[in-house]
Order: C-alpha cells, then sequence, then structure tokens
C-alpha cells in the first residue's frame, strides 16, 4: 500500500530535478558548424569515473563513459566530430580495442574524427589511427616502438635475507610463484607471453596498417625504427601534419565544407568537452515513470585481486555477494554485466563468488566484460556468466593453483628472533612462518591443492558446456590472449562493455529503443573516499614493520 505512494514521490522529485538540471544546462544545437566533442585520453582512464576527478582536467570520465559518450554521438545529428585529445600513457591494451572500435564505428556513422597529442604511445597511436586526421606539435613524439613485457624476480634478494620460499602449483604453465623461487622466466612462461604477446603485436599491425592505408611490412618497419620526431612522423605517413593544440579548431571548418555546392558562409564548430555532453546527454535517463520502475541494467566493476571478507580495495568476496543478492531481489534490474579485471586471488573465495553469481544468473541474464586481465580466480568468476566477451588483447586462462609460504627462520636469526611453540598434532605447524614444509606436509598441500583444481576445471566445464578433457587442454596453469581464448571455447565473442551491455539487453528482453537505465555497482561514495584517504595516512604513521613479517609468512592458497 505504501510502495506506490513513494514510488509516484520519488518520480516527481526525479523529473522535477531533471527539468532544473535541463534548464540550467541550457542546449546543444551545433550551430552552422554542427557539434565538436573533445575527448581526452591518457593515463588517468579509469575502469569508471574517479571519486576525485582533477578540477581543470576535463578527464572525469572512465572506460564505460567514454565509450557510452561515442556511441550515443554516431547517432546523435547534431554532432559533426569528435577531437581526440591524447595527453599520454594510455594504458591496457583491453581498453585500446573497445576503444579504436568504438571511434571506427564512430566513423562509420558518418561523423569526423581527429586525434592531436603532444606524444603518442604505442597504445595511444593504436587508438589515433581510428581517427582521419593525426596531428603533432613540431616538437611532439610518435613513440610507436613495439611491446615488452617484464618479469620481476627476488630469488636473490630472499636468499641474501635468509627467506627460503615453499610454493607448490599445479598446472604446468601456472608461473605466479616463479619470481620467488627463480632469476629468470621458465620456459613455459617464456612460451605463453610470447604467444600472447605475437597475438596482440598481429593486432596492433593491422589496425595501423588499415588505419594509415600501409602494409603490414611497412607498419612492423616502422616499429623497428621508432620512435619518430613529429617531422619523420609526417614524412613515414604515420601522421598527417604538425599542429599546436591552438590550432586544432581551426582545422576543422575544412572538414565539414557543404556538399553539393551549398552556401559556404561560415561554419564555425561548437566545441564541448565529452564530460559536459555525457552528463547533459548521455547519462540523463529521460523522464522518469510515476506508476512503473524503469527497467534497469546493472554494470558491476569487479577489480583487482579477490580475497575474503570486506574492504574497499580489490574484490572482495563479502561487499561482491553482498551486491549479488541485492541485484537478484530487485525486481527492477533486468539484467547484469560483470566488468572482471583480476589476476586472480583467494582460492576459497574465488569459489564462493562464484557460487553467489551462479545464483544470480539462475534468476537474471548474466554477461562478462573481460577487462585487461581476467585471469586465474578472475576467470573463474567469468566461467559463471551467460556469456562471455573479451578482447583480443586480453589475458586470461590461467586455470591453475598455486600456494605456499615464505620460511623466515633464517630472517628470524638474523634480526635476533627466537620462536618456540606446543604442538599437538601432526600437521599443527603447517602454517608456521619459522620453518619450511616437512616431506608429508608437502604431500598434504598438493593433495589440498589438487583436489582445488579439480573442483576449477569442472566449474569451468559446467559454465563453458565443456568437458573436463577439452577443459584441462586449456588448463594447466596457461595464459591465453582473449583470441586463443575464443578458438578454445572460454570466450564467447570479442567485445568490451558496450557489447556486453547489448548482449544482457537482448537477454533481457528489452526491445531496442525501449527506455532503460544503468546503475553501477559498487556505488561510489565521497564520504567512504574521505574516509579511505585518512586511513591510508594513519597506516603510514604507524610502525607496520611487525605487520610486514608477518605478512611475507602467512600460508597462501590461490588460483
Amino acid at each position: 500500500m505504501i510502495a506506490a505512494p513513494l514510488r509516484v514521490a520519488r518520480g516527481l522529485l526525479a523529473n522535477g530535478a531533471r527539468w532544473v538540471r535541463l534548464g540550467l544546462a541550457g542546449s546543444l544545437d551545433g550551430g552552422r558548424g554542427g557539434l565538436w566533442l573533445t575527448l581526452r585520453l591518457g593515463a588517468s582512464l579509469g575502469e569508471r569515473s574517479p571519486l576525485f576527478p582533477r578540477s581543470g582536467t576535463h578527464s572525469d570520465l572512465g572506460l564505460l563513459e567514454v565509450l557510452r559518450v561515442l556511441e550515443h554521438a554516431a547517432q546523435d545529428e547534431r554532432v559533426a566530430g569528435v577531437v581526440l585529445r591524447f595527453s599520454g600513457g594510455l594504458a591496457g591494451w583491453s581498453r585500446v580495442h573497445a576503444l579504436h572500435r568504438a571511434v571506427s564505428e564512430l566513423r562509420r556513422a558518418g561523423k569526423r574524427v581527429v586525434a592531436w597529442g603532444e606524444r603518442l604511445g604505442t597504445p595511444d597511436y593504436v587508438v589515433a589511427v581510428a581517427a582521419e586526421r593525426i596531428w603533432l606539435p613540431e616538437s611532439g613524439a610518435l613513440e610507436l616502438v613495439g611491446l615488452r613485457s617484464e618479469a620481476l624476480f627476488v630469488r636473490d634478494l630472499l636468499e641474501r635475507l635468509d627467506v627460503k620460499p615453499e610454493v607448490v602449483h599445479v598446472g604446468r604453465y601456472k608461473s605466479a610463484g616463479e619470481f620467488l623461487t627463480r632469476d629468470s622466466m621458465s620456459e613455459e612462461q617464456r612460451q605463453q607471453l610470447e604467444a600472447w604477446q605475437a597475438d596482440v603485436f598481429d593486432e596492433l599491425v593491422e589496425k595501423v596498417a588499415q588505419g594509415r592505408g600501409l602494409s603490414s611490412e611497412a607498419v612492423q618497419e616502422a616499429v623497428d625504427t621508432g620512435p619518430f620526431s613529429g617531422a619523420h612522423a609526417v614524412a613515414a605517413g604515420l601522421i598527417d601534419g604538425l599542429l599546436y593544440a591552438d590550432q586544432l579548431e581551426a582545422e576543422l571548418p575544412a572538414l565539414m565544407e557543404a556538399p553539393g555546392g551549398e552556401d559556404a558562409g561560415p561554419r564555425r564548430p561548437q566545441l564541448v568537452e565529452a564530460s559536459d555532453y555525457y552528463l547533459r546527454e548521455v547519462a540523463d535517463p529521460g523522464w522518469r515513470p510515476l506508476l512503473r520502475e524503469r527497467p534497469r541494467v546493472a554494470y558491476v566493476i569487479a577489480s583487482g585481486a579477490i580475497h575474503r571478507g570486506a574492504g574497499m580495495s580489490g574484490i572482495a568476496s563479502a561487499a561482491l555477494a553482498a551486491t549479488c543478492a541485492e541485484l537478484r531481489e530487485d525486481r527492477a534490474v533486468r539484467g547484469v554485466v560483470l566488468r572482471v579485471n583480476s589476476p586472480g586471488g583467494d582460492a576459497l573465495a574465488s569459489d564462493l563468488l562464484h557460487r553467489e553469481l551462479e545464483l544470480l544468473c539462475r534468476e537474471k541474464p548474466l554477461v562478462v566484460s573481460m577487462g585487461d586481465v581476467a585471469a586465474s580466480g578472475g576467470y573463474y568468476l567469468a566461467a559463471a556468466a551467460d556469456r562471455v566477451f573479451a578482447e583480443a588483447g586480453t589475458l586470461t586462462g590461467s586455470i591453475g593453483v598455486v600456494g605456499g609460504k615464505l620460511d623466515l627462520s633464517g630472517l628470524y636469526r638474523r634480526l635476533g628472533i627466537a620462536t618456540e611453540a606446543v604442538e599437538r598434532g601432526a600437521h599443527a605447524g603447517l602454517h608456521a612462518t619459522d620453518r619450511g614444509f616437512t616431506a608429508e606436509e608437502r604431500v598434504v598441500v598438493r593433495r589440498e591443492m589438487e583436489a582445488v583444481y579439480q573442483t576449477f576445471l569442472t566449474r569451468v566445464a559446467q559454465g563453458r558446456g565443456l568437458s573436463l578433457d577439452a577443459v584441462e587442454h586449456a588448463a594447466q596453469g596457461r595464459v591465453w590472449s582473449g583470441l586463443r581464448a575464443l578458438s578454445l571455447g572460454l570466450v564467447d565473442g570479442l567485445g568490451g562493455p558496450l557489447e556486453a551491455l547489448c548482449e544482457v539487453r537482448r537477454r533481457a528482453g528489452l526491445a531496442e529503443g525501449e527506455a532503460w537505465a544503468l546503475s553501477l555497482h559498487p556505488a561510489q561514495s565521497r564520504l567512504l573516499g574521505l574516509r579511505a584517504l585518512t586511513g591510508l595516512v594513519l597506516l603510514r604513521s604507524r610502525d607496520t614493520g611487525a605487520a610486514l613479517v608477518h605478512a611475507l609468512g602467512r600460508r597462501f592458497l590461490q588460483y
């Protein structure tokens, strides 16, 4: 009885707020020259808009918001084009491929796109080649230098500290513990990294060749010749000219000449920041119905290492489980996109979350969009979904288990620390930091890990509709590019957030053109952000030596 009046009241308040907001925002008509959006891309581009955007940078959009701006602009008749402003440092090949595809779709919709940056790194350039013009300042540079995958090894450091790593892994390619036990890459690690890198490099060459009208051989030669000064990049056909930022606007009218000899009066473009366009046009939910709930699609970001319990960092099992339960019970939520960007983590937490996602998937469509990395425990989560999208450059797979602990007895001696314990039970000291595993304990640990590995294989086989033999063939801890994961049946298609949203709307039965709202999870709280910053300051002021030693010695078991 009370729900309906409350719904009407909330709807009236929301519509009143929208009326005020639209009145204050004014109109975007584009004038004679059309509307041009300025979209800034750089190292600050995260999965979503930052909690505390830097004032004056206009870079307060996340990847999802940027992609939605480009998608919306492609259908907006007022938008003539987009100016891509690169500030350098764009990272993550899944983001690069999603942005390149969105810009290409914008071009196919008849919009003009130009790109400018002070310096363009390789990832920046792969996005920029989707534009029809690329400019640098005269003093700028194109750092097209290829790919590098680097691994850090601390075995020698641990030896100097008298710390002995006790690492057990299940899966021939499961290399997560190698940085503790080796001083160089194993042959298996090198093999899988080279295969992933080859796929990403081939994709890079193909996109640059298509965008710049060059042969694959010419692009590979350019990579081996780089980096380039601005003038050399022009001579090589890699960019179109040299301009400073203040000269950009003057170049746009030439791209918008009236067709068919129409009146060619001054066509001055109206430049608008993409962040402003997003707030005024893309994020505007429209008028809210008073007597019913507008259908919603939930977009859940699961980013970072997986761990048990609560917390603001990484993927906390309690927090994500609570979100899944909330979405499962919310009738207005018609479907869920889970954006996974995780290298894995705690094995138990991964399995608990897989169960929550499985329950959610029974009630509503669940589609996964993989980010730069969705491996090990990150892939474990994805296996629960109805459909999984990855980018060609996504690092995924790593279906295996690694575990162990660090024996700190030598370090304790060096520091003058003595330990003594009273035990009852053959394996009571299994987690002890003052000694390594006994031979019997190592057998017990491996037995436990093999059971966890079999559970992992079973979950993937059930979720992906594959035989255990097929999963075992793709497993053994090996990482794959999204492209190869597709051929192995680990993912269903190549795509990013926009493709996942389109798929979940289709599965939810939302008709083309039907109004719907997008809700992001976890919800951001500025109050919590301030609390986190305060906690960080307090943490830095404490003596954390004892805590560090304890963390180093703690036994771990993870995907």
